[in-house]
């Protein structure tokens, strides 16, 4: 099970390199410039191991902190209803690029510092 749980931890950090290289990847498009469809496929990453290493958690005597959990669900979903709403468009706001980007820096964060 330990093996398991070590995959999906992989994944979940592969899924937060994604969303970081989606910044630079949307940097070098333009701030303006349409959004790339990995900032959905690096969110998505993340949800799905992020459940499936809390719903393991019993399995693999870890505990989390439940409401730590919630805030990183919380961002996360900011970041994908964010790129679901804009993703399709030709020209995104000039804000967005840096207000994703933000959010990924907060959820890293949340999940290094919040002990």
């Amino acid at each position: 099970m330990e093996f398991v749980r070590l995959l999906l931890v992989f994944l979940h950090l592969l899924g937060m390199g994604m969303l970081v290289a989606m910044f630079f990847v949307q940097m070098r498009v333009g701030k303006d410039g349409p959004l790339n469809k990995g900032w959905l496929h690096g969110a998505g990453l993340q949800l799905l191991t992020g459940v499936a290493l809390v719903a393991l958690a019993p399995l693999t005597d870890k505990e989390y902190d439940h409401f730590k959990i919630g805030v990183k669900l919380l961002v996360l979903v900011v970041i994908a209803v964010l790129v679901a709403a804009n993703v399709n468009r030709q020209k995104v706001a000039s804000w967005l690029t840096p207000a994703l980007a933000g959010l990924v820096v907060l959820n890293v964060g949340v999940a290094v510092f919040w002990t």
